[in-house]
């Protein structure tokens, strides 16, 4: 008589895994701390333009990881990748903007000609998560799409127009849509 085990698939997480998950509660905190910073100490406090950049690269994970869990020859995750770095670059470019301005100089989108490369570069980050919010519908995260929707199109009318009052709740909502995809991403295999 033989006797057999059986056995499940081993579930594996890779450091890379995990670092990108990590980046779905990472990010958005960083990002609130940044906002709520610049809410109670105003938009040219470098602590602010710290968490403000750091939050920025945080960001650039969480694309990779949405794009990441799109299938390889997927348009909308190359889209993703494309417009989450180059918004990542722009937006960690604003932190750094924000730095120089505690530091007495004057704003880059104040000044003429190469200094407006900062403009471009800083659209292409609502874009992205135009596109993640997109994505995530694809892939039957919809409550979490809709709220990432919402508030990717309040973002630019919170950041351009420094506005607390409406910066603060947006990444609020991003902290409760990003945060319970770590959760689901948790349970289920990979």
């Amino acid at each position: 008589m033989t006797t057999t085990t059986e056995t499940t698939p081993a579930t594996t997480t890779t450091p890379t895994d995990r670092l990108l998950d990590g980046s779905l509660a990472v990010a958005p905190l960083l990002y609130l701390a940044a906002d709520t910073t610049y809410a109670v100490r105003g938009w040219s406090d470098a602590t602010a333009g710290v968490l403000h950049v750091l939050g920025a690269i945080a960001y650039g994970f969480v694309v990779l990881a949405v794009g990441s869990w799109l299938p390889r020859g997927s348009r909308l995750a190359a889209a993703i990748v494309l417009t989450g770095l180059v918004g990542a670059a722009g937006n960690v470019a604003y932190g750094f903007d924000t730095i120089h301005l505690s530091l007495g100089d004057t704003a880059l989108v104040d000044q003429p000609g190469a200094a407006n490369l900062i403009k471009p570069l800083g659209l292409f980050f609502p874009l992205s998560f135009a596109l993640v919010a997109a994505a995530l519908a694809r892939l039957g995260h919809r409550w979490q799409a809709v709220l990432v929707l919402v508030a990717i199109v309040a973002w630019p009318v919170a950041h351009i127009g420094n506005i607390a009052a409406v910066a603060v709740p947006v990444n609020v909502v991003l902290v409760v849509a990003f945060g319970s995809l770590l959760w689901t991403r948790q349970s289920s295999p990979r």
